[in-house]
C-alpha cells in the first residue's frame, strides 16, 4: 500500500520521486548575522593598520559589538605575499569607554591562503566572545603591498 499525504485541503497525493513528503522545521529559528564591515585595506609593511587603514592603536576597528557572541571574518588576498594578522578586543563600560588601557590580544597569526583566494576566520576561534571592541591589525611581512577585501559578520 503506498504511503499517501494531502496535498491540499482536498487531495490526496503519492509519496514518489516527483512528489516527495513535504517537511516542515519545527521549532528552528535562524541565527541572526548582522554585516559589521565591509572594507578594503592596502595591505603593507605599516605596523598597527587595521582594517580601516588607521595605525592610532587606541581605535577600534569595530565597537558595539557586546551583544554577538562570535565574529566572522571573510576576505579575499589579492596578493600571496607572507601577511600576519592580529585580533584584539576589550569591554567597555555603559559610556562606551574602555575599562582599561590597552587590548586583550586574543589571536596572532600569518593569515591563510594565497593570490586571489577566499579566507574566513571565526572570532574567536574557540568559546564565545561577547566583547565590545575589537581591533583587527593586518601587517605584510614580506613581498609588495596588496588588496585584502573583507566583510566581518556578527552572530548572536
Amino acid at each position: 500500500m503506498p504511503v499517501r499525504f494531502l496535498r491540499n485541503a482536498s487531495e490526496l497525493a503519492d509519496v514518489s520521486w516527483e512528489t516527495p513528503l513535504p517537511v516542515q522545521v519545527a521549532n528552528a529559528k535562524p541565527v541572526p548575522a548582522d554585516t559589521l564591515l565591509v572594507a578594503t585595506t592596502i595591505v603593507d609593511a605599516t605596523a598597527n593598520r587595521d582594517l580601516l587603514q588607521s595605525t592610532s592603536t587606541e581605535l577600534p576597528t569595530l565597537d558595539g559589538c557586546g551583544q554577538y557572541r562570535k565574529l566572522v571574518w571573510f576576505y579575499f588576498r589579492a596578493g600571496a605575499d607572507a601577511t600576519n594578522y592580529r585580533v584584539l578586543a576589550r569591554a567597555t563600560d555603559h559610556n562606551g569607554a574602555p575599562l582599561g588601557a590597552g587590548w586583550q590580544e586574543l589571536v596572532a597569526d600569518t593569515l591563510p591562503g594565497g593570490a586571489n583566494t577566499w579566507g574566513r576566520i571565526e572570532i574567536p576561534s574557540a568559546g564565545d566572545g561577547y566583547y565590545d571592541q575589537y581591533r583587527i591589525e593586518v601587517r605584510r611581512t614580506a613581498g609588495s603591498n596588496y588588496f585584502l577585501t573583507s566583510k566581518i559578520v556578527g552572530v548572536r
